[in-house]
This record gives structure tokens, C-alpha cells and sequence, in this order.
């Protein structure tokens, strides 16, 4: 594990930045750092990931020239709401990527997938644990296909240069551009609540009114997706009229 010192996250303001040329995974570091008792807000980039991994344990595949990195993040709030911090995440991916495609091309699938083109581009998983000073800390990992897309993929996905005739931007370059973007979003949250976030998200979501697939475990959910509730899950009106709130799962659209 090897890198250079902190610096500044080009925001002028926020976590400080601490880039490594290779790490098992951006995650992982963040757990051990928190684990150790070192709670104090940071961005952790790996240039290169050995055992980078995604949602319900999937490995994740970052590749050279993407983005790798995790915000090392504590709240004083519950579970159930600091969970909502990935909301605020996809939303900061979103900016991240309006920088370099056009924003018409940018939207996010539930519950925390952005994408361009109506294709996966970028993946956040939330993870936590007690802090020692009371509260949560938070891992907030977020991978960007900067350059280029999975080899191997179980679902369709896409990288920036199929959008754009630019080089992409390295990921020192792009975690400038999302860590100013987190920084203004948790800002609102911590402001003016879920509600701001929601409608935010909302007005960039995938798929909404749309018929969807809901695989939850052992069971499969089929209806309209309606919107979110006031706790981030996702409201489905199935065939029977009845509303189904969905927390958790692997959610479907067309061919998404």
C-alpha cells in the first residue's frame, strides 16, 4: 500500500484526500482506519484495487484509470437514517458526471446506481459500523468507470468514453470534482433534511412510472415503481392495486 501525503480535496473545504497506488480495497482501508479508533473525516483513493467489492458481496472490478475511493464519514444519527448518506452519494456521482457528459444522459436507478445512457457507470456501497466517541462511521464507497468498463459484468454497463471524444479525467482529476459535489449535497441533508434530497433525486431518477422487477431474496416483486417514501424505499403498486414498499434489492427496468 503505497501513495503520496493528504491533499487538499480541490474544494478548498472538506475531507482531506490521501491517494494510494494499491490497496485490497477503498472500503476495507476505511474500516481498518475506523476500527483503530482514526474516525476523522477522509477520501481514500486507490489507483489500483486487488479485492474491490460491490453490493451483497459481488466483487467489483475497477481497472486502470477508473475511480476507486471511499469517504470515511461519521454521524450522530440512527442506522436506518445515516443509511440514507446514499442518496447523497449517488446524487454527488451524478454532478461528477455532468461535468464530462451531457446532464440529459445522466440519471440514477434505485437504489443507488447512477447511470449515463440508461447503462450502469458507477457503483456505492454504504458501510458501518460504532464509533468509539458514539454514532456511526460511515464508509462511503463510490467506483466511477472513468476510462473504461467492466470486462466481466452480470448487467450492461457503460465508461465515459463511450459518451464523449475527450480523454477521460484521470481519477486524481475526478475525485476533485466529486468530493466538492459530496460536500454540497451532505450540506443539504444536514440542513434541510431528506425531503430536499428525495426531490432531488427524484427529478434524476430511472425509471419511474415504469413497470419493474423487485428481487428481494427469495421472493419476486413485480409492479409500477411510484416514487420514493420518506425513508428512501421504493414505492411499488402492484397488479392488485396494493403498494409495496421496497428497502432493499436488486430492482429491474426493461432491460437494465
Amino acid at each position: 500500500m503505497t501513495g503520496g501525503p493528504p491533499f487538499d480535496n480541490g474544494a478548498g473545504k472538506g475531507p482531506p484526500v490521501v491517494v494510494l497506488d494499491e490497496i485490497d480495497s477503498t472500503n476495507a482501508e476505511v474500516r481498518r482506519r475506523a476500527e483503530a479508533g482514526r474516525t476523522e473525516p477522509v477520501w481514500i483513493v486507490g489507483l489500483r484495487q486487488t479485492a474491490g467489492r460491490g453490493r451483497r458481496g459481488r466483487a467489483w472490478e475497477t481497472g486502470d484509470g477508473n475511480l476507486a475511493a471511499t469517504l470515511l464519514l461519521t454521524l450522530d444519527k440512527p442506522p436506518a437514517e445515516a443509511a440514507q448518506v446514499s442518496f447523497v452519494a449517488a446524487l454527488a456521482v451524478a454532478d461528477l458526471l455532468a461535468a464530462y457528459v451531457p446532464e440529459r444522459l445522466v440519471s440514477l436507478k434505485w437504489p443507488n446506481d447512477p447511470m449515463v445512457g440508461g447503462l450502469k457507470i458507477s457503483g456505492i456501497l454504504i458501510e458501518s459500523g460504532n464509533s468509539p466517541d458514539g454514532g456511526l462511521w460511515l464508509a462511503v464507497g463510490i467506483g466511477v468507470n472513468l476510462a473504461r468498463k467492466p470486462i466481466d459484468s452480470e448487467r450492461p454497463t457503460t465508461a465515459l468514453p463511450t459518451w464523449r471524444a475527450e480523454p477521460p479525467p484521470s481519477p486524481v482529476e475526478a475525485i476533485g470534482v466529486l468530493a466538492a459535489a459530496f460536500a454540497r449535497w451532505l450540506d443539504v441533508w444536514m440542513r434541510l433534511g431528506f425531503p430536499a434530497i428525495a426531490d432531488a433525486w427524484t427529478a434524476k431518477a430511472h425509471g419511474m412510472g415504469e413497470p419493474c422487477i423487485a428481487r428481494l431474496g427469495n421472493e419476486t416483486v413485480e409492479g409500477i415503481a411510484e416514487g420514493l417514501d420518506g425513508d428512501g424505499a421504493l414505492r411499488l403498486r402492484l397488479a392488485d392495486g396494493q403498494l409495496r414498499r421496497i428497502t432493499a434489492g436488486d430492482v429491474f427496468f426493461g432491460a437494465s
